[in-house]
């Protein structure tokens, strides 16, 4: 306790007041008795001694002065900032001075603290404005799952004013299960301000140090049910343009032979006419059949069936496939993957298919590699024919620039790498003339228990290419 006294009775202050007058007492006390010895008058010697003590004392208090004010300077300035206001200077800032330069580098520090304050106070005003101006519901919840911001878009989909919703519990909102389950997803869900299908994102944060919720919901209906109008339209005009194509012909051959037949005397050929037309009635209903079967088998594509597929033995059996053109292989890595071995044996005819006819085109070659990279296996198909005059309908169902082609091959092919959780693409190839058709596909995503029974590799028969 006494030493705690001690401490606080000398403080910064009066030890530097005390070391002042320990430092000037020497001399006041030598002068002083030189004085009162010296013989002189006590006039002189009382004028005297009093002009020497008030030196003395005059010169100790100004000493302490100009050590302690700077000091209340800073710390005035410095309990500005601890308050949030930057707009306190310190004077005396001034270059090739000790006390100088730290008045200048604690007025640098309020102006950049002001700065960042002031960027800060901005960055917030934006994204509040954005946070009340987009269509999107955004709620906050804290580790107790109870509201602690929204937006304006919440409040329209809760049909609530903020004030009656914040601290609500998300039970008591209709939130909870928004708050479980896969994120992102899409979920038909139900609110007084809104039914339709929504997008739910989650995601963690902490404020405080405590742990806190964001959750966004996206109203997708409108423009899912854009996206099927369109979808209706584009495949409105492919219908109608196929069976267009086949209709006309048929029409105006069936219009031939009827005029022809309600003729009193038939002519002598008129059997070879008639049975031409046939044909080309017949030949154009073929066509339109297989059109509508094509479409069917692009629309129901089943589900990959899993199972342990060797890389390595699934493109030598698709390259022994391949007659017009020996098919080059680049020994890669042995991968095992989960897959479909049928879907997969499909979709690789189709591509090798595809390249060993643009590389008869120039005399190329056709060359299949595959290696690792990352998470994923990469399967590159390069051939050397003239390449991709324009890449834009490649995947475009029914386009094809081949005499005869369906124009689904690819958009097969890449459904299929799609459905194990793939990607098809093609290009020109960057070091070489040809197109390059790469095909990721995952290392892993196989069921566990398909990975326990040590599943055995299958494979499929050979499927024609479309």
């Amino acid at each position: 306790m006494n030493t705690t006294r001690r401490r606080a009775w000398l403080s910064h202050e009066r030890r530097v007041l005390l070391m002042a007058m320990a430092a000037g007492l020497p001399a006041v006390a030598v002068a002083l008795s030189l004085l009162w010895t010296g013989g002189y008058t006590s006039k002189v010697v009382w004028t005297l001694t009093t002009l020497v003590l008030v030196c003395w004392w005059g010169f100790t208090f100004a000493l302490r002065a100009r050590v302690v004010y700077p000091l209340q300077t800073l710390t005035n300035l410095l309990a500005g900032l601890r308050e949030g206001d930057a707009s306190v200077r310190a004077r005396g800032a001034v270059p090739n001075d000790a006390l100088g330069e730290v008045m200048l580098e604690a007025n640098v520090l309020a102006e950049t603290l002001r700065e960042q304050r002031l960027g800060a106070l901005e960055a917030s005003s934006l994204l509040r404005k954005v946070m009340e101006e987009i269509d999107v519901a955004v709620f906050t919840f804290d580790a107790g799952h109870r509201l602690r911001l929204t937006n304006r878009a919440g409040e329209r989909l809760l049909g609530r004013a903020a004030e009656r919703l914040l601290a609500g519990t998300a039970e008591e909102l209709g939130l909870a299960s928004c708050l479980e389950g896969q994120s992102p997803r899409v979920a038909d869900l139900s609110f007084p301000g809104g039914v339709g299908r929504w997008e739910v994102r989650r995601t963690s944060f902490r404020q405080g140090g405590l742990p806190h919720q964001l959750l966004v919901l996206t109203d997708v209906s409108r423009p899912l049910r854009e996206e099927e109008r369109q979808a209706w339209q584009r495949l409105m005009r492919v219908l109608g343009h196929e069976i267009n194509n086949s209709l006309a012909p048929i029409k105006s051959i069936a219009g031939s032979l009827a005029r022809l037949l309600r003729r009193d005397e038939l002519p002598a050929d008129w059997r070879d006419d008639a049975g031409r037309g046939l044909e080309v009635i017949a030949s154009r209903a073929e066509a339109l059949t297989r059109f509508t079967a094509s479409y069917a088998r692009l629309a129901r594509l089943p589900q990959p069936k899993l199972a342990p597929l060797d890389i390595e033995d699934l493109v030598r059996r698709v390259a022994g496939l391949e007659t017009r053109l020996a098919v080059e292989i680049d020994q890669g890595p042995a991968i095992r993957l989960p897959g479909d071995s049928d879907q997969l044996e499909h979709l690789l005819i189709n591509l090798v298919h595809n390249a060993v006819d643009a590389a008869l085109e120039t005399g190329g070659g056709v060359k299949v590699a595959w290696t690792t990279n990352g998470g994923y296996m990469e399967l590159r198909v390069d051939d050397e024919g003239p390449g991709l005059a324009q890449t834009a309908n490649l995947f475009v169902p029914f386009f094809t620039t081949k005499p005869g082609g369906s124009g689904i091959g690819l958009v097969l092919s890449r459904q299929i790498a799609e459905g194990h959780n793939g990607l098809l693409s093609l290009a020109n190839r960057p070091d070489h003339q040809g197109c390059r058709a790469l095909l990721r596909l995952p290392l892993i995503g196989l069921g566990s228990r398909s990975r326990a029974a040590g599943i055995p590799s299958t494979s499929g028969g050979a499927t024609p290419t479309l």
